[in-house]
């Protein structure tokens, strides 16, 4: 079921679905909460009440124009903000893609918030500067520098999605509705403003890089963004319990693996 919510101005939405302990799945892109919908399917199966929000930038509500509104303290707040809306104390926390990106600063910055955190895909943001380094993820990162530049992404995008997907290892189907509701460049500009926001100061301060709540990383061995060197590196910055799945998949694991994430959210420590 589709909800609303309020915060800074914006009229955020999320979906809910199940009863029981909360779990909030953070989409990446070109994504969204739709795209959990398999494996949200499974884990309200399994007795759990699923969380998915629908990231700032993606509805017509919620979508600033500055790409300052995209910085990471900014999109932690709304997800804080949808935890305080439901009166949630504490939660389990998964993210995708730039979600992951998300769920780790919002665990590095509220792991009083977080019971749990999964993330599928993105490595830790210290491990992913290491690897700019010492790998060859600063190529595999090299379309980030592309969608610094104003509008003309938006356009490149919005032609080639779908070829983009389905090259990178996207089922046919997720394929095309997403490129369906990204046709029009417009529509684009929030969530690249998620990238051009990237290099811009957080807020809030932090008194170190490590992450101190239970984490599961679970990383495809033949994602095409996300390489091994950021992903083992990652194991540094966890100064709590700590799992790490290396799987034979891709970048898109919730949407062609979904029975393989809905286990990872379920190992317990």
């Amino acid at each position: 079921m589709l909800k609303t919510y309020q915060r800074a101005g914006l009229r955020l939405t999320y979906h809910e679905f199940g009863t029981g302990d909360p779990i909030v799945l953070l989409h990446g892109f070109p994504e969204d909460g739709q795209s959990w919908y398999a494996v949200s399917q499974r884990l309200v199966a399994a007795g759990y009440r699923t969380i998915i929000p629908e990231m700032r930038g993606y509805t017509p509500q919620a979508s600033p124009v500055a790409r300052t509104a995209y910085r990471t303290d900014h999109l932690a707040a709304d997800i804080i903000g949808l935890l305080d809306t439901l009166q949630i104390q504490r939660v389990h926390l998964v993210g995708h893609d730039w979600g992951g990106q998300l769920a780790w600063k919002i665990a590095q910055w509220y792991p009083q918030r977080i019971k749990q955190l999964t993330v599928i895909a993105t490595p830790h943001p210290k491990a992913m500067l290491w690897a700019y380094r010492h790998s060859n993820q600063l190529f595999r990162s090299a379309y980030v520098g592309l969608f610094q530049v104003p509008q003309l992404p938006e356009r490149v995008v919005a032609q080639y999605l779908r070829r983009f997907l389905r090259r990178s290892g996207l089922n046919a189907t997720e394929a095309d509705r997403l490129s369906q509701k990204f046709q029009r460049p417009a529509k684009l500009t929030g969530p690249l403003n998620w990238y051009r926001a990237l290099f811009l100061r957080d807020q809030p301060a932090t008194p170190d890089d490590q992450i101190h709540v239970p984490t599961v990383f679970v990383w495809g061995q033949h994602d095409a963004f996300l390489g091994a060197a950021a992903a083992k590196k990652t194991a540094d910055f966890i100064a709590a319990p700590y799992h790490f799945m290396v799987v034979n998949g891709g970048h898109w694991l919730p949407e062609e693996r979904p029975e393989l994430v809905t286990h990872a959210i379920l190992i317990r420590h």
